[in-house]
């Protein structure tokens, strides 16, 4: 019995050593990784190339979610913030969607027809967002027009983790 607390710290001293583990959190897919970027705790990091979102969470760790990105020829990179957080959106399309195609309803409310799923947060001054999906074989896929999406499930973890004014660096 004397020996019990030095076990236990022993096997806690483990855990932290071991690899990345995958976490379901209310049934989101979260998997804490290594992340060897020099961004602040807050930051969402998107690497297109990858189709991953990561949230960073210290100096040397980071939340990684699969995501759909853009198009190749809708892909944007640089920086931005979370501007705006919204439940159940409401999809209206842009007017460039609506040039596209001239069909697109006026708006889509909540439910399971919406392209943006359960959850949205508003890129900047921009019509881009982080937001989840109606069709979720799209994610790990180049097939939105300049948005990134995520499973509801991955979207409402991250919608719940991140605040308004958080960062936003996008990768190619």
């Amino acid at each position: 019995m004397r020996h019990l607390p030095a076990l236990l710290c022993g096997l806690l001293g483990l855990l932290a050593l071991a690899p990345a583990a995958e976490a379901k959190t209310g049934g989101a897919q979260v998997r804490q990784t290594a992340f060897d970027e020099a961004f602040e705790p807050g930051t969402i990091v998107i690497r297109t190339a990858e189709r991953r979102l990561y949230l960073v969470t210290g100096p040397a760790t980071a939340l990684r979610y699969d995501i759909a990105v853009g198009r190749p020829e809708e892909q944007w990179f640089g920086r931005s913030w979370v501007s705006k957080k919204r439940l159940d959106p409401i999809w209206i399309p842009t007017s460039d969607m609506r040039e596209k195609h001239p069909d697109l309803p006026v708006s889509v409310g909540p439910g399971p027809k919406n392209p943006l799923g359960v959850r949205a947060m508003n890129l900047g001054w921009s019509t881009y967002r982080i937001h989840g999906t109606n069709s979720p074989n799209s994610i790990g896929s180049a097939a939105s027009a300049g948005c990134f999406r995520m499973r509801n499930a991955d979207v409402q973890d991250l919608f719940e983790r991140v605040h308004v004014g958080a960062q936003v660096v996008v990768e190619e």
